[in-house]
């Protein structure tokens, strides 16, 4: 009930603001009418204007109404204000007139709903109408024409004002700007322009033989051939491409040519074969733009920002890439396609090279499974090796009691290891982690490295506490190893091990961190590596995500180098 109330009283709210603007048009032309259709020399013609051009900044559709208007943008306006107000020139007026009609009529293609739609074109329509009718006779001195239609104009124009009122608006709220293009509204201003000054010319050169209707009417038909040849050369069929195909071409180059933008994003792509690093450096480039403030993106890998995310957004969303670009105002719509035509080709780009990385580790990862299926007899062979050992230190005599313990600590556990491994290898699928304690975990592990430069840390684990020994094992001699590597060669003094509460492992040295340019890709994929074949941290990490568990650098700085293996949250 209470949803039902919420969505009857938004929709209440939603059209109260629609009518809103319908109300401030309607008011504006009224007062506009009333000073320009009697007298606009009287102070009462004067205070109608003052109050005509306050509706309009309420009204207009340029600022939002909640935007705060930078000084020097409010003086201006103030300034012409005034000037409208208190001049009280019918060239004025008829100059704002047209400015009204270009900035209504530019709206109209963006305005979705029919509300709106009609109340715009009953606006356009009564201002083409009392400029022609009445502030144009006006300036050309043309009495009889003002004085015929003077009823008309000043008891019946006023009804279309009136007729806004009543038309229920479209669903823009209150505050929230007409989207005007500004070559639709150039166009409109333009026409009415000619029209004005066509009827003028014609009317004062006797062409008309003096008569006002006459030139308003040759007027218009000039008009209507000036837009009928344009129309047949937007589209002319006959060899010839045509102005839109021209028009296009130039708006596909604005900024710069289209072709050197593919150019450039096929150099970055080719440069660059890393997908993250490639999105930032192609949105860097576009940041040359003049419109563009900066760009975010949000990916299933990563996320981030170029320049500076503040003004007017537009996201597009293409595949598993979501671009968000932020514009220093209101894009028009030619410039709009171009960039959304830009952003598709970089997230095109982008997808090209996630499916070829996923391609190479794919191939890498099969390699990997096929050499480790021809090394299956070579392991079953040194399993057997090792077996024969074990027995024979087992019946070696009492004064070798040293190298018996030490075979007896060191050699069941690796057999056991070895056993392990060759069951996965021969069945993958059939494959299952077994829990052991942590305690009983945690002193085989240090009867392994025992001798070694690894520090065993204090025990802080609770009684009973078990762990999956294959995981951890498997991450605690891949991250021992590569430490006491680093010790070998004289980058680091000692490692030092850790088992907590969780279970979470820790594994630091103090040796030097892990370079920038690896740090991104240590745990996603193979890595370059002196050591080995740098699949290590990779195959750790794969393997504790399946485990529920989660492999991570914690620490990466120099003398303080820290890798924690804990369970998922």
């Amino acid at each position: 009930m209470d949803t039902e109330e919420s969505s009857a009283s938004l929709r209440v709210k939603s059209a109260a603001s629609a009518r809103y603007q319908n109300v401030l048009l309607a008011t504006a032309l009224l007062t506009l009418h009333g000073a320009i259709a009697w007298n606009n020399a009287d102070w009462w013609a004067r205070g109608l204007l003052l109050a005509h051009f306050g509706l309009f900044l309420i009204w207009q559709p340029v600022w939002r109404g909640e935007k705060r208007i930078p000084m020097q943008h409010a003086l201006l306006v103030l300034g012409l204000g005034t000037l409208f107000a208190f001049a009280g020139n019918w060239w004025l007026i008829a100059a704002w007139i047209a400015v009204l009609f270009g900035l209504i009529g530019g709206g109209v293609p963006a305005t979705v709903a029919r509300g709106e739609r009609a109340a715009a074109i009953i606006a356009a329509v009564y201002l083409v109408a009392m400029l022609l009718m009445w502030v144009l006779p006006q300036l050309f001195s043309d009495g009889g024409v003002a004085a015929r239609v003077s009823g008309f104009v000043r008891y019946g124009m006023p009804l279309l004002p009136l007729v806004i009122l009543i038309i229920p608006g479209g669903e823009r709220l209150r505050g929230a700007p007409v989207i005007i293009d500004l070559f639709y509204t150039l166009v409109l201003f333009l026409l009415i322009v000619v029209l004005g000054l066509g009827s003028f010319v014609i009317h004062h050169h006797q062409i008309s033989h003096g008569d006002y209707l006459l030139g308003i009417a040759q007027a218009l038909m000039v008009i209507a051939g000036l837009l009928l040849g344009l129309a047949w050369l937007w589209n002319p069929r006959a060899g010839f491409s045509g102005i839109g195909t021209l028009l296009s071409r130039y708006l596909l180059g604005l900024g710069l040519p289209f072709e050197q933008r593919m150019r450039r994003l096929a150099d970055l792509a080719e440069n660059e074969t890393r997908p993250e690093h490639f999105l930032r450096a192609a949105l860097t480039d576009m940041l040359d733009l003049p419109w563009i403030n900066g760009y975010a993106w949000v990916t299933a890998a990563s996320s981030g920002e170029v320049g500076t995310c503040e003004g007017q957004s537009e996201q597009h969303e293409t595949g598993v890439l979501l671009l968000t670009m932020y514009a220093i105002k209101q894009l028009s719509p030619a410039i709009l396609l171009h960039q959304k035509l830009l952003m598709q080709m970089v997230g095109h780009f982008y997808e090209a090279q996630r499916r070829e990385q996923q391609r190479q580790q794919s191939a890498y990862t099969q390699a990997i499974y096929e050499t480790g299926a021809r090394l299956t007899h070579d392991v079953k062979n040194l399993l057997q090796s090792l077996r024969s050992i074990c027995a024979a230190a087992e019946m070696r005599g009492a004064d070798d009691t040293a190298f018996r313990s030490l075979v007896q600590r060191q050699l069941p556990p690796i057999t056991q290891r070895l056993s392990t491994t060759l069951e996965k290898l021969k069945s993958p699928e059939a494959s299952h982690i077994s829990d052991v304690d942590a305690a009983i975990w945690w002193q085989g592990l240090q009867a392994r490295y025992a001798g070694r430069a690894v520090e065993f840390g204090t025990l802080d684990i609770p009684n009973g506490l078990r762990l999956p020994s294959e995981l951890f094992d498997s991450a605690s001699d891949t991250l021992i190893e590569n430490a006491l590597y680093k010790v070998s060669q004289g980058e680091a003094q000692r490692v030092r091990l850790s088992l907590m509460r969780g279970p979470r492992l820790r594994i630091s040295d103090d040796g030097a961190p892990v370079p920038t340019g690896l740090v991104e890709d240590l745990f996603r994929g193979p890595v370059t590596s002196e050591s080995g074949l740098g699949v290590g941290l990779y195959q750790a990490s794969a393997f504790a995500e399946q485990s529920g568990y989660v492999l991570v650098l914690v620490d990466n700085r120099a003398g303080s180098v820290c890798f924690e293996l804990s369970p998922r949250r």
